[in-house]
């Protein structure tokens, strides 16, 4: 079984304490129809667990099947270097089939974000790095796919559907 090999630290993108009981990973593709399918879920997870769940996002971009993956974990990026990147990570995944130009510029403005440092951000390349080794330590813990799931450091490939997320973090917290 793959295990996360790469911490999570204060420079990852999370919500929930950092001494939650469960820290649940995801590397993530903003276009990918799986992490899609996997949002609303996690998003029911965090408020049936509340504070005993902390959930963290890394970029994993497929770009060779998903042509926005790596426009759109940039446009998260900047969000994030401005303070919003969980409003941006959400619109994201709301709006996956407006994916693409237009729809970053009214994302920025909706945000109240520079649309020409947003243009800046993808000209010189300053999200690079970052976007690069999430992926690279994705590939270190086992991910080929996405979503890559990980529970308290273990992966998690679920069977079914995204529901069964619910069943293992139950059980570390004793709420079977």
């Amino acid at each position: 079984m793959s295990t996360l090999r790469i911490p999570v630290t204060s420079s990852d993108h999370s919500q929930g304490p950092a001494d939650a009981p469960v820290t649940l990973v995801e590397y993530g593709d903003y276009q990918c129809p799986y992490c899609g399918e996997a949002y609303p879920v996690i998003k029911q997870l965090q408020k049936r667990f509340g504070n005993k769940l902390r959930f963290v996002f890394r970029n994993f971009p497929l770009v060779e099947a998903h042509p926005q993956a790596a426009a759109a974990a940039i446009v998260a990026e900047y969000a994030g270097s401005q303070g919003k990147f969980w409003e941006a990570h959400d619109a994201l995944y709301e709006n996956q089939q407006q994916l693409g130009e237009a729809f970053y510029v009214e994302l920025m403005k909706s945000l109240g974000l520079d649309v020409a440092g947003l243009q800046k951000a993808f000209d010189s390349g300053e999200f690079n790095e970052r976007i690069q080794a999430d992926i690279d330590g994705g590939l270190r813990s086992g991910v080929n796919g996405t979503p890559g799931l990980f529970i308290n450091g273990q992966a998690f490939y679920p069977r079914q559907g995204f529901d069964e997320l619910a069943e293992p973090i139950a059980e570390i917290l004793g709420e079977r």
